[in-house]
Parts: C-alpha cells; sequence; structure tokens
C-alpha cells in the first residue's frame, strides 16, 4: 500500500445544520426521507440530533451524500412537498452529467390552486415546460402517466392567469378505440362528452368549478372536438391539442395552420397507442416533416418521466419491449420472405 492510501481516511464525518425550513419537513415523518437517503447511499449513515445531520462513511460516499441532504433541504425551502419518490429522482439528477440541480426541477411551481400546487417532477418534465415557455409550438411525446396533458394544462392556466393570452382552447379528436359519433346515443354534447372529460377533469383540479363554468360560460375557455377547429384562426389563445396521435396527417396540418397572432401551440400525444384504423397518424407525420423549424420544438418524454404509480413505469417499459421484440421478429419474417 503507498504512503498516499496510508494516509487516506477510510471513514469521515460531515455534520450539516438544517436552517431556514423545518428539520420535521426535511427529515419526513417517522425519519422517512432520512432512511431514504441511507438507501440511496448504503455506504453512509447518516444520524439526526436536533436540527444537525451526521453524514459518516467513506470521503466519496459522504460526498455524494451530502450533496443529496443539500438539495433536500433546498426542494424543503421553496415548499415542495418531499417524499421517498422525489428523493430518489432528486439523487438520480445528481448522477445524470449535465442535469440542473434537483431544487430547480422538482422546486418549480407552475401553478397553485386549490390547496396544490403543479410542478415539473422529472428532467424530462422539467425541458418540457421549458420549451412550452420558449417556444410557440410545442409537441409532447410520450406515454401515458409522464405528465404531458396535465403539465401543458398547467401552462395554459398559468398563461391565462398571467393575461398572456386572453383564452384557452382545448380540443382532441373524437375518434378513439375504433368509435365513431354517429355510432354512439344521444345528441352532440353526450355524444363528444366522453371525448373531453379528461380535459374538463383537469380543469377542474385546476380551477374553482364555479369559475370554470363562468369561463366556459364567456368563451375564454373552449374545449370542444377537433374538428370544431377547422376554417378559424386562433388568434391571443393558448391552445392544446390532446391526444394526438389519433389524429390524420389533414387534420394535424389543419390545425396547426390554425395558429395565430399571440398564440402557443401544445401539442400532446403517444405515438404507440394510435387508434386510427388506417394507422396513418398526423403525429407521427408532423414529427418528421416539422422536426428542425425554428420555434417548433418536440419534448420526448419516456418511462423515466412516468410519475403515476411506480408500476406503471414498469408496464411502459414490458410493453415497449414487448413490441419491440414483435417488430424484430417480423422484420426477420420479411427479410426471410425477400430471400
Amino acid at each position: 500500500m503507498s504512503e498516499t492510501e496510508q494516509s487516506r481516511p477510510s471513514r469521515i464525518e460531515r455534520v450539516i445544520t438544517i436552517e431556514g425550513v423545518s428539520v420535521v419537513s426535511v427529515l419526513g415523518p417517522a425519519d422517512r426521507i432520512l432512511r431514504t437517503i441511507e438507501r440511496q447511499h448504503p455506504g453512509v449513515r447518516v444520524h439526526a440530533r436536533g436540527n444537525e445531520l451526521t453524514l459518516s462513511g467513506s470521503p466519496e460516499d459522504v460526498r455524494k451524500a451530502e450533496a443529496l441532504v443539500r438539495e433536500i433541504i433546498e426542494i424543503a425551502k421553496s415548499g415542495a412537498p418531499l417524499d421517498p419518490e422525489s428523493v430518489s429522482r432528486s439523487n438520480q439528477l445528481l448522477e445524470t452529467k449535465g442535469a440542473p440541480p434537483p431544487s430547480s426541477v422538482l422546486g418549480e411551481a407552475i401553478l397553485t390552486s386549490r390547496g396544490r400546487t403543479i410542478r415539473p417532477k422529472t428532467l424530462g418534465q422539467k425541458q418540457y415546460v421549458d420549451a412550452i415557455d420558449e417556444h410557440t409550438v410545442t409537441f409532447g411525446i410520450g406515454p401515458a402517466g409522464t405528465g404531458k396533458t396535465y403539465l401543458a394544462m398547467a401552462k395554459a392556466v398559468q398563461a391565462l392567469q398571467r393575461k398572456e393570452v386572453s383564452r384557452l382552447v382545448l380540443t382532441r379528436p373524437a375518434v378513439e378505440a375504433g368509435e365513431r359519433l354517429g355510432y354512439l346515443p344521444g345528441g352532440l354534447t353526450e355524444k363528444i362528452d366522453p371525448y373531453l372529460r379528461p380535459l374538463f377533469d383537469a380543469l377542474g383540479e385546476m380551477l374553482e368549478p364555479d369559475l370554470v363554468l363562468k369561463l366556459m360560460s364567456t368563451n375564454v375557455v373552449e374545449v370542444a372536438p377537433l374538428a370544431y377547429m377547422r376554417g378559424r384562426t386562433l388568434n391571443d389563445a393558448f391552445v392544446i391539442l390532446d391526444e394526438a396521435q389519433n389524429t390524420s396527417p389533414e387534420q394535424m396540418k389543419m390545425f396547426l395552420t390554425r395558429l395565430g397572432f399571440g398564440s402557443k401551440m401544445v401539442v400532446t400525444g403517444d405515438i404507440t397507442q394510435v387508434d386510427l384504423p388506417s394507422g396513418a397518424s398526423g403525429l407521427k407525420d408532423a414529427s418528421r416533416i416539422l422536426e428542425g423549424i425554428e420555434d417548433i420544438h418536440f419534448s420526448h418524454l419516456t418511462s423515466a418521466d412516468v410519475v403515476r404509480h411506480t408500476l406503471v413505469a414498469e408496464i411502459v417499459d414490458a410493453y415497449t419491449a414487448h413490441e419491440a421484440g414483435i417488430q424484430a421478429r417480423t422484420g426477420r419474417t420479411h427479410s426471410g420472405g425477400r430471400r
């Protein structure tokens, strides 16, 4: 063993003082956050006494754990709720080369309403909401549970509250799972309600129900099928097209050319969930045709950005792997047939 190796301490201690925020908000109920820190860094022991945390372990392990603890304190200061999952995400961000500090991702508040604050919870979500701020047209493409529609809705409500736009227009194609409006029972309202209900639900979580009704009655907020967009120019509006994978190429072109002055558009969808009989998706076409145009941005969210139940991310990955396997086998079969 060299002299340098002999002089290097095998274990060190680092004391961190929690200031500017309650100790409970950092440690969590029953020290859940503290235990999560130890699980993220098994080589480090964390001991709490008063408003001080003592980290002990190898120098490198303690350095990494200290960085995580300091970010957790900053997140707590921002008012963002802390739980084991957010601690795990913070640690992943710290281990990702070039990623911003976790406190700048998880600590950003988009909208506070009805006793809850809506924030990005992953790096992908943070990049997505930043893209919405920076571009006129933003595409949010990703699997279920990545927050692509919910965050777009939050940004739309934020823009309305800040008077950056004078109205919101929320739309979806009224074609899913092979159904057509003409074959559904009831009048027009009853027919389109199942398709637009997710947008109503998200809006209802962000604004008081009475306010939603008032805004809709005065056309400040419009929720309508995509077919209703034809022939219009949408000025001074924040426009969201949801479930865009179920638009035809012609519908997508029609929608995008509704863009007016002072407006912003967000298009969301999952290109793996196309319900159109033809399979020709306007969202897929747009991602090829419009890539590289200035002021249009494509944000690609993945299973790493899923913020529903932890099983959702595993389900998404399993189906992705399964579909990739089918495509690989199909490709080999076709190749063999040509030979």
